[in-house]
């Protein structure tokens, strides 16, 4: 899989399944957004598709709907430990009968959120952070006071998970020397 230094992005409008089990279900729709991007793109690209999700007993929350919505993901979260999912696909151009090289993985992350005051929660949902997060919080930002611990890839938990991408392709490192 030949892997450029340069890349493009762009938003694939796809409809994500939000069942079966966290792995299987993030790694769908991981494929999902990879296929549909090397759709809206020319020539022959490596395409990456990513879908991170936040899991609380093995219930996916997603993005919430709204600011109450969001306070009620933080309060579910708070005290507790929660999984952070990753599922990545890599794609490669497209060999003559139309298949692609395809590379995944799926990178796990373990949050243990502090107990969260009402007052915390609220000064969260103030900073409009919370809008477009799966879980309702993004750790690289003020999120970070929500997190007592990170067991794992914290970029995993950003949103893209770098180590499992080197891993996948360890290229990306060699065409930067």
């Amino acid at each position: 899989m030949g892997l450029g230094v340069s890349f493009d992005v762009v938003v694939p409008d796809v409809v994500e399944t939000k069942q079966g089990e966290p792995a299987a279900m993030v790694l769908e729709n991981a494929r999902r957004k990879a296929a549909a991007g090397a759709e809206l793109v020319s020539g022959q690209p490596t395409v990456m598709g990513v879908d991170t999700d936040v899991f609380l007993d093995g219930v996916a929350l997603g993005k919430p709907s709204g600011r109450e919505d969001a306070g009620l993901r933080l309060q579910a979260l708070s005290g507790r430990s929660h999984d952070v999912l990753s599922g990545l696909v890599l794609l490669g151009p497209r060999d003559g009968d139309g298949r692609a090289d395809e590379r995944f993985a799926v990178a796990r992350t373990r949050v243990t959120f502090r107990e969260l005051s009402t007052e915390t929660v609220r000064i969260y949902l103030d900073s409009g952070e919370w809008r477009d997060r799966a879980g309702a919080y993004a750790i690289q930002g003020l999120g970070s006071i929500l997190a007592a611990t990170i067991e794992g890839d914290v970029s995993n938990v950003v949103g893209l998970p770098v180590t499992s991408l080197l891993e996948l392709a360890p290229e990306l490192i060699a065409s930067r020397q």
